[in-house]
């Protein structure tokens, strides 16, 4: 239980934004919890509420389930905690909890942005957690170490992602920075992009928005790669404390030989190390260990398979996070809401993707990063 004293701070305010993303960023949090992303996400379906007791933060978003469920009280990549003694996450929990339940929550699903280990889950069930039958966010990823100088990051690189971006280089594709104003032609490119490799996308006015909080605030980018005139892939990436994340990617089915995939994320990873950036997360591969993904990839493509092979090339670091836990605040529901994932688990791919949509509005992107 968490002490009698403990002060909660609720951040409600637009112009509390600053405080709450300097808080963010002194812990060493993710931009999964920053004030510009709770704003995207409640521009399109969710609620948003911020909350720090004790020197821990967690920005909880909301969203309605279909059937009576209730609500889904969801935190990406947080709270942020201590989490080698988690001292202050019972007092967190207390506090936040009548605020979620009064929201219709029928459980608390965080996915903290720490590495997979058993002594973090021993504590996670030991404060009433256990392991949540529905992951939102790829629980493995590669994270580029960018502290070097970029000739030493490209050394780093297999050798044929190194050729592959010099030869884009050599054939004259060029990379730029994209404005409001590219954002249609980009979203054409994310269309193409999942018709051709079968994921699901947000509405262009979604990636509008992204562009609007991100950018102008110096906490994101657009970059586009074009050929003689025409734009053959684009890339969103967004930077906040020590990490930049490649966040969306697409690409057209023109000119694929002159690799501008490959020179678009070097472009990134150079605009990362600009913005102060420490590491480059490519953000989502298949669950399994390196030697299984080493073994595999060349013939697998389904799932986040499809991108393994193009995102091992760039020298990163296979992390596994603890991935997502669940506080139950209604059993009754909860059993449910588990037998609907499972269910949705089931179906075929395309059916699989449309239930997750209507589940929670939490589909996932195959290609670049997901759509959450």
């Amino acid at each position: 239980m968490g002490t009698m004293n403990s002060t909660m701070q609720r951040f409600d305010r637009p112009e509390q934004q600053p405080a709450w993303d300097q808080l963010i960023k002194a812990a060493g949090g993710h931009i999964l919890q920053s004030w510009a992303w709770g704003e995207l996400k409640a521009r399109f379906g969710w609620r948003v509420q911020r909350f720090a007791v004790d020197g821990a933060c967690a920005q909880v978003l909301y969203r309605r389930l279909p059937a009576g469920l209730g609500t889904l009280a969801y935190l990406p990549k947080g709270p942020l905690v201590d989490y080698d003694n988690l001292s202050s996450f019972p007092a967190l929990l207390d506090s936040i909890r009548p605020a979620v339940q009064q929201q219709g929550a029928l459980c608390l699903k965080i996915e903290p942005d720490q590495e997979d280990a058993s002594s973090l889950a021993e504590r996670l069930q030991a404060h009433g957690f256990r392991p949540s039958p529905q992951a939102i966010q790829p629980r493995r990823t590669l994270l580029v170490d960018l502290d070097a100088k970029p000739e030493v990051l490209l050394e780093r690189m297999k050798q044929k992602t190194r050729y592959n971006i010099r030869l884009a280089e050599r054939k004259g594709v060029t990379v730029r920075h994209g404005d409001e104003a590219d954002l249609p032609a980009f979203y054409h490119l994310m269309a193409v992009t999942a018709q051709r490799d079968g994921f699901g996308i947000h509405t262009q006015a979604y990636y509008e928005t992204a562009h609007r909080l991100f950018v102008p605030a110096g906490q994101g980018c657009l970059l586009l790669a074009e050929y003689e005139g025409r734009l053959l892939a684009g890339l969103a990436a967004f930077a906040f404390g020590d990490v930049a994340c490649y966040m969306y990617g697409a690409s057209s089915d023109e000119h694929r030989e002159l690799m501008p995939t490959y020179l678009l994320q070097w472009e990134a990873m150079l605009w990362a190390k600009v913005q102060g950036c420490h590491v480059y997360d490519l953000w989502g591969v298949p669950d399994e260990d390196e030697g299984t993904l080493e073994a595999g990839f060349t013939q697998r493509s389904d799932g986040l398979w499809g991108v393994y092979r193009f995102k091992r090339g760039f020298g990163g670091r296979l992390v596994r996070t603890i991935g997502a836990w669940d506080l139950i605040y209604s059993p009754l529901r909860y059993r449910l809401y588990s037998m609907a994932v499972a269910l949705q688990t089931s179906l075929p791919r395309a059916s699989r993707q449309h239930a997750a949509r209507s589940l929670a509005g939490l589909g996932a992107n195959r290609g670049a990063p997901a759509c959450f």
